[in-house]
């Protein structure tokens, strides 16, 4: 009996070891209840990790190279992460044993391909940042499951859309930052839904190219050479993006079957027309900053929220080119050598909130604009004077910018007109620093109007130079002051949100 009481107890005892050697961490790891093990600078693969872990980060460590029987017993993992770590090869068919593996990062290494021999379970890979000169397509076989592949900012020169042909199920593609040159046949991915190809170097896509992407929502094109819109982009479009290229017009017929745009940006490129009535009846947002313009867009969407036109060669705004746009709430102006801003120009538009006309050519505010501006910017202009009729609609402006201009003088009254204005600009003008613009300052001050730079600092210009002179001007100041002083201060009301970008 006391034998047996002996064997099971040391049959326990080893049971029991066996169990706490399978737990045991590995140096320089972490490893948590969730079965995943972080570990922190490594020369080489970690040894002794338990063949349970689900998730193995192994990022910002020395490991120059990936083989087959560091990682071969670990057939639970669906995740694995071994970025920033130099890794220059990776052995083939390394992770053909992780047949649940549903994750794999190896960007910011030096491999100079993509691991071959990938297990079929993988839906994302993300190689991006490494030495990746071509693709193959014998390197995509049986990755059925792919959705997500991450190529961007290797040093890839030619893109052969059979190489991918066998992905089936990619939803996601990003392959900006190489330096594509060529694109050849028609990219069959039927389930594509965003494709990037910025900061490359592509003249332009054949024409069949973009035909079988019946999914493609998301388009991004920036920083290449295209001297014109890509033909055939598919229906189901809703964002655009072709900024820095060198396309000199938007055409209806490049253009007019894309009636679920909702965003397009053709910013910095060399654009001189843009047709009126451009048929994308869901756009709600168009950006065109950078361009040679000298013609504000008309007849666009009656959908549009936010139209930027900044530097540009833009004249003249009228009511002809705003009129349809009756839900715009954005219209970003700066830079361009506006001279006339008609009078009501956006009487229809009576949700607009932001009104940006720095760096422009305007010798007034222009007059009738809607009540539902909160912000109005008219910094670096010509204008000489405020009158009261400008500014007698704008009862909850609450950011005026009249930095930079000719102004020598501010009537009380326009500002009593602007009952919610939080904060105003002022420096960079020719200020007489009178009585009533230090009454201006004082009023302001009292409704804790923010003035960001020092206005007249209570120094009031006087004949001579005298000490005397200079305190009879302040006495005559004080008396304007208490004939002058309002008998009940505004009370600031509630604010609304709007763009706070440099003033």
């Amino acid at each position: 009996m006391m034998w047996f009481l002996m064997i099971l107890l040391a049959s326990i005892t080893l049971h029991t070891l066996v169990c706490i050697c399978s737990n045991v961490c590995p140096k320089k790891c972490v490893c948590d209840s969730a079965k995943s093990v972080q570990c922190f600078r490594l020369q080489s693969f970690p040894t002794g990790i338990t063949k349970d872990v689900r998730k193995l980060n192994l990022g910002y460590n020395h490991i120059k190279q990936l083989k087959g029987r560091d990682i071969s017993g670990l057939t639970e993992l669906e995740e694995v992460i071994i970025s920033s770590c130099g890794v220059e090869v990776v052995e083939v068919n390394a992770l053909r044993a992780q047949g649940l593996l549903r994750s794999l990062d190896l960007q910011k290494n030096k491999l100079h391909q993509i691991p071959r021999g990938l297990p079929p379970s993988l839906e994302t890979l993300n190689v991006g940042h490494n030495r990746i000169t071509g693709l193959q397509e014998s390197v995509f076989e049986g990755l059925k499951k792919l959705r997500l592949l991450d190529l961007q900012n290797n040093q890839i020169t030619n893109l052969r859309s059979n190489t991918l042909s066998t992905l089936k199920k990619l939803e996601c593609l990003y392959l900006d930052g190489n330096q594509i040159e060529t694109v050849q046949g028609a990219l069959r991915l039927p389930q594509l839904n965003l494709l990037s190809l910025g900061n490359n170097k592509i003249p332009c896509f054949p024409s069949s190219f973009f035909t079988p992407l019946q999914s493609l929502t998301t388009l991004r094109l920036p920083g290449n050479l295209l001297s014109r819109v890509p033909l055939d982009l598919p229906h189901a479009l809703s964002y655009l993006n072709l900024d820095r290229n060198q396309i000199r017009a938007l055409r209806n017929r490049e253009m007019g079957q894309l009636r679920n745009l909702t965003s397009l940006s053709a910013s910095y490129n060399r654009l001189v027309s843009v047709d009126g009535g451009l048929r994308l009846p869901n756009l709600t947002v168009l950006e065109l900053p950078g361009n040679q313009l000298r013609v504000l867009p008309s007849r666009l969407s009656p959908k549009l929220e936010k139209l930027d036109c900044r530097q540009n060669s833009i004249q003249e705004v009228t009511f002809q080119h705003l009129s349809g746009m009756k839900q715009l709430k954005h219209l970003f102006l700066e830079n361009n050598t506006i001279w006339n801003f008609e009078a009501n120009a956006l009487r229809n538009s009576v949700h607009i909130t932001n009104l940006a006309l720095e760096q422009n050519l305007l010798s007034s505010i222009p007059d009738g604009l809607p009540e539902s501006l909160i912000r109005l910017d008219l910094k670096g202009n010509r204008i000489e004077a405020v009158q009261e009729q400008e500014l007698r609609s704008l009862k909850r402006l609450q950011v005026l910018n009249l930095r930079r201009n000719k102004l020598t003088s501010l009537p009380q009254i326009t500002l009593d007109l602007l009952p919610r204005l939080r904060t105003v600009y002022l420096d960079g003008n020719p200020w007489n620093c009178s009585c009533e613009l230090l009454g201006v300052k004082r009023t302001l001050l009292a409704r804790r109007v923010e003035i960001p730079k020092e206005l007249c600092n209570e120094h009031v210009s006087a004949p001579g130079d005298s000490w005397r002179a200079y305190l009879m001007a302040q006495d005559r100041c004080e008396e304007y002051f208490m004939e002058t002083a309002p008998e009940d201060q505004v009370e600031q009301t509630d604010t609304e949100e709007y763009y706070d970008y440099d003033s």
